[in-house]
């Protein structure tokens, strides 16, 4: 039977249960990015088989899936990543490191998260309208200040808020995979060039450069997990919304890519900024086309909701610890959530939705969370059962430690595989370590800290 953890003395409250994390986790997972990268997607594996690459990336999600599912379970707090990073290295020791990363990475990741949203949202808004590069820019500003005015309100409500959007995610893809299965032609959607699957070295290249369009698009599965202080009966919840999120999206997804392949030739399909919107068209004309456009903002609206709530926990939480600045643990003395930090991390969102373009904002996401983050999770999930044991845990990953060790084999490749946004992620870890020490020695924390004088009889 799962243990009941009443609610900590942190000043939230635990109002979101498995139906509104499961709604939370698939509104971040969708996002605009099925909508801007299936072109690229198509592009980078030449043909319908690109259908692999998403095939992959869900493979390497559900892998990924039992990892978050075992450390969220075991510590349902808010944060995540930054209470199993911490737990798993020595919260005395390497913890503190690996969780300050973490929180520093946040600063620009998280941020990144929701322009690349507010870009795309622009960036499809031109099928409505032709924009400037300056209205454009406008946009994306715009939505982020409008996404700070949805979340500035109290947990429950939130959690009426993410349903509601995400009704309107599931409502278009299941009206979008409708009309392609309803007018699908299997010799446009299997028109496969020759040596497609010529399993040569270009084309494992093509599938890694395909795979990170792929995997953007899949990550959100475990925003609950940042969230662990606000889900009821977690040690159920959180394993549940985690592996219902990623099924769920996964059949999303490739019935949706089958369904526009099935429409748009793939050779016509890989060259459309509007990918969608094209497929809706050619189907029901340019009204229709008009109003999907329409509901794809919505979703890209969703998903920008979804990231930014869930990263607003992650410096409140390491303030709460002591292992970031004191003002950050800050919670609002009505509305009861951590108002400083979300205001903080959109203000940046703000500043990265208005000066980037989306490619660049996809590869430094990656380059950024994969090795501290997603690998050093799979790591820590391993240390942790060798010191602690599996007593204890609420949820254990099936054929332990396969899942894990795949998992940082298949990060580890997609890290190699954002090209020049590697140095950047390397130089953002390198700048977290020296930033970490100078901290470490201010305040006396390990390993700076001072031994205590030994006493001679």
């Amino acid at each position: 039977m799962a243990i009941e953890i009443k609610p900590e003395s942190t000043g939230l409250e635990r109002g979101l249960g498995l139906k509104e994390a499961v709604a939370l986790n698939m509104i971040e997972i969708v996002g605009i990015g099925p909508f801007v990268v299936s072109s690229l997607v198509i592009r980078a594996m030449g043909g319908p088989q690109a259908l692999i690459a998403w095939l992959a990336g869900a493979l390497l999600a559900t892998l990924d899936a039992f990892v978050w599912s075992e450390l969220g379970a075991a510590m349902p707090k808010a944060g995540g990543t930054y209470v199993f990073l911490r737990e798993a290295y020595g919260p005395q020791r390497w913890g503190r490191l690996m969780s300050f990363l973490f929180v520093w990475q946040t600063f620009v990741q998280a941020p990144l998260s929701v322009a690349s949203a507010s870009i795309g949202f622009a960036k499809y808004a031109g099928y409505l309208h032709p924009l400037s590069p300056l209205a454009s820019k406008s946009i994306s500003g715009g939505l982020v200040i409008f996404l700070v005015i949805l979340l500035y309100r109290r947990i429950t409500t939130i959690g009426k808020i993410s349903v509601l959007l995400w009704v309107g995610v599931v409502a278009t893809l299941l009206w979008l995979i409708w009309g392609g299965m309803s007018h699908f032609n299997a010799k446009i959607a299997f028109d496969f060039p020759p040596g497609a699957f010529h399993l040569s070295w270009l084309w494992f290249a093509g599938l890694g450069s395909a795979m990170v369009s792929t995997i953007y698009s899949y990550w959100g599965y475990y925003n609950i997990c940042h969230l662990g202080g606000e889900i009821k009966d977690p040690e159920r919840n959180i394993p549940r919304g985690i592996f219902l999120s990623v099924l769920g999206i996964t059949i999303l997804y490739l019935a949706l890519q089958t369904s526009i392949l099935g429409v748009v030739p793939w050779r016509e399909a890989q060259n459309s900024d509007f990918i969608a919107s094209l497929f809706v068209e050619r189907l029901y004309g340019q009204a229709a086309a008009r109003f999907v456009t329409g509901m794809i903002l919505w979703i890209a609206v969703a998903s920008a909701f979804s990231v930014l709530l869930g990263a607003s926990r992650v410096p409140y939480s390491a303030a709460r610890d002591g292992n970031f600045f004191p003002v950050f643990a800050r919670v609002h003395p009505t509305k009861h959530f951590p108002h400083i930090s979300l205001l903080v991390l959109a203000g940046l969102a703000f500043i990265f939705s208005i000066s980037l373009k989306l490619k660049e904002a996809i590869a430094g996401i990656l380059a950024m969370r994969l090795l501290v983050q997603f690998i050093g999770q799979a790591v820590g999930v391993m240390l942790l059962r060798k010191r602690k044991g599996t007593a204890g845990l609420p949820f254990k990953m099936w054929l332990y430690p396969l899942p894990a060790v795949l998992t940082m084999i298949g990060w580890a490749w997609l890290f190699w595989q954002t090209g020049a946004s590697r140095k950047w992620g390397l130089a953002e870890i390198a700048l977290g370590a020296l930033a970490f020490f100078i901290r470490a020695r201010e305040v006396r924390q390990w390993p700076f800290e001072r031994l205590p004088s030994t006493i001679h009889s």
